[in-house]
């Protein structure tokens, strides 16, 4: 059955916002099954193609966080942080301190070419390989970000519409010219591997007494 309103938020990250404890969490997990998830402020009839999700048992997701819709699978990794403080940057800066972490962290694994692009992108020359968006309130700034390990373009490309707003570097490509995996370009790194370097790169910036203002 087709649905235009989507299921709520349930994965293993929703606890970063609940828990009580440290002043930063964070999160790299890997999704167990194929879905599409949609932004805060998103339409799921403007951003999916309802009926070939519904066709093929796909759910349709919204997150808390702002940005356009995304494909999870079981070939790509999540990242989620938290920052807990009364004092909160600019969203533009936890762009760039999570993102920065994330570049190191694929870096260290041997993977060149990469760079912060659009306001909350990485891409691999041109093409983009991670996407990430944020969630605030008065509490606290929760960071999602999801990188394209394994998956097919052609996945996006079947259940996303393109999207209402897109970077100046797309050019208003498809998802299939626009959007690349570690393994299309290469490299060959297993999801523990990554796991492991994310979640090392994200906890330093996310344990910092203090990140660096902007």
């Amino acid at each position: 059955m087709i649905t235009e309103e989507p299921a709520p938020y349930d994965f293993p990250d929703r606890e970063l916002l609940n828990a009580d404890g440290a002043v930063y969490r964070c999160l790299v997990w890997q999704p167990a099954a194929v879905c599409v998830v949609i932004g805060r402020g998103n339409s799921s009839a403007a951003s999916v193609f309802l009926d070939r999700a519904a066709a093929d048992g796909v759910a349709v997701v919204q997150r808390p966080s702002g940005g356009e819709a995304v494909v999870l699978s079981p070939r790509t990794l999540a990242v989620s942080a938290v920052h807990r403080a009364a004092d909160q940057m600019a969203s533009r800066r936890y762009f760039e301190l999570f993102n920065g972490a994330a570049i190191r962290a694929l870096a260290g694994l041997g993977v060149t070419g990469l760079s912060r692009r659009g306001i909350s992108d990485i891409a691999l020359g041109d093409r983009k390989i991670l996407g990430s968006s944020i969630y605030r309130n008065r509490r606290q700034v929760l960071y999602h970000a999801v990188l394209n390990v394994a998956e097919s373009p052609e996945l996006m490309e079947r259940y996303l519409r393109p999207p209402g707003r897109q970077p100046d570097y797309r050019r208003d490509r498809s998802h299939r010219d626009f959007v690349t995996s570690l393994a299309a370009a290469g490299y060959a790194l297993s999801m523990a591997a990554l796991h492991d370097a994310l979640h090392t790169a994200l906890t330093r910036v996310v344990l910092s007494p203090a990140p660096p203002s902007s």
